[in-house]
């Protein structure tokens, strides 16, 4: 998280100051009175503040003033009930509240409330090696797992027995990409990049994932709008899958197998006038969530 964080930095202050004001000027007005951000749907919301915050981060634009707001929403989340999704949200959140000069919101926690919250999270662990949504499911998610990695390495504790997660990792590989559940029997761009930061977490990417996966993302490259698909059977992209895409294939070192002028002229055709990013072209609204990948497509195409 914060080599990707430090990294998008570096990179969009090659995009011009025009643009990048004009993201931050519209981010700004969406807090809400409470400190939070919101989705679509209206009222502060935790995974969307996340996002939010991210996206401010990677502006250079998370203030002590905004992060000082966040704080007071996010503290007012503490005691409630939540699944890996916002509970992840939550710990990104604090992290970056603290990094924009705002509070230490769990200076008040007991000290070994990172073993607890560690303990907690093994109670969604599947014997399948994996994580599902819910504790007790069906079986491990590729995405819930990714998500478990992140929160524990920003816990700094690390997933028991990484061996049968990596062996779990490998039973959704299908040439080339990874699937999302056991029944799937096509790859996906998004559970492919959570396959390959989990690996990466764990130091277990092998050259024959990266070469497969390195060959996998290229190939969903939508030739009629420039942006990357969620999978081979869906005709249009989206932003999550092209940002997603793209930054796997720069950690492997495969970024140029894109072409980078068709994924940057794809996000400049889902952004606002007025700031802020749509899904694709089929989406007809901005919201936070968008807006980062879109600020991470330009950030990596735009000195191409």
């Amino acid at each position: 998280m914060q080599r990707l964080t430090g990294e998008l930095v570096e990179r969009l202050e090659a995009v011009p100051m025009i643009v990048r004001q004009r993201h931050l000027s519209w981010l700004l007005e969406q807090q809400n009175p409470d400190g939070g951000f919101s989705g679509r749907e209206g009222g502060s919301d935790l995974y969307y503040t996340g996002f939010a915050l991210r996206s401010l981060a990677v502006l250079q634009g998370l203030t002590p003033e905004i992060a000082d707001k966040a704080a007071a929403f996010l503290r007012s989340q503490l005691a409630k009930s939540t699944g890996v999704v916002d509970f992840f949200s939550l710990l990104v959140s604090i992290f970056l509240v603290r990094l924009g000069g705002g509070p230490d919101i769990l200076t008040q926690a007991p000290t070994d409330w990172p073993d607890r919250v560690a303990e907690t999270l093994e109670t969604y662990r599947h014997a399948d090696g994996g994580y599902t949504k819910v504790p007790g499911g069906s079986s491990g998610s590729t995405y819930t797992t990714f998500l478990v990695a992140l929160a524990l390495e920003l816990l700094n504790k690390t997933i028991p027995q990484p061996e049968k997660t990596t062996a779990f990792l490998h039973s959704r590989y299908r040439d080339g990409g990874f699937v999302e559940i056991p029944q799937m029997k096509r790859a996906g761009t998004n559970p492919t990049a959570a396959a390959v930061g989990t690996f990466q977490i764990l130091g277990t990417l092998d050259d024959t994932t990266k070469l497969g996966v390195s060959g996998y993302l290229p190939a969903l490259k939508s030739d009629f709008e420039g942006g990357i698909r969620a999978n081979d059977r869906i005709p249009t992209a989206d932003l999550l899958s092209s940002f997603t895409g793209a930054w796997t294939l720069n950690e492997l070192g495969a970024l140029d197998r894109l072409d980078l002028v068709a994924l940057r002229e794809y996000a400049e055709s889902v952004e606002s006038p007025t700031g802020g990013f749509r899904g694709g072209l089929w989406d007809t609204q901005v919201d936070v969530e968008y807006t980062f990948y879109g600020l991470g497509v330009c950030a990596l195409t735009w000195h191409a």
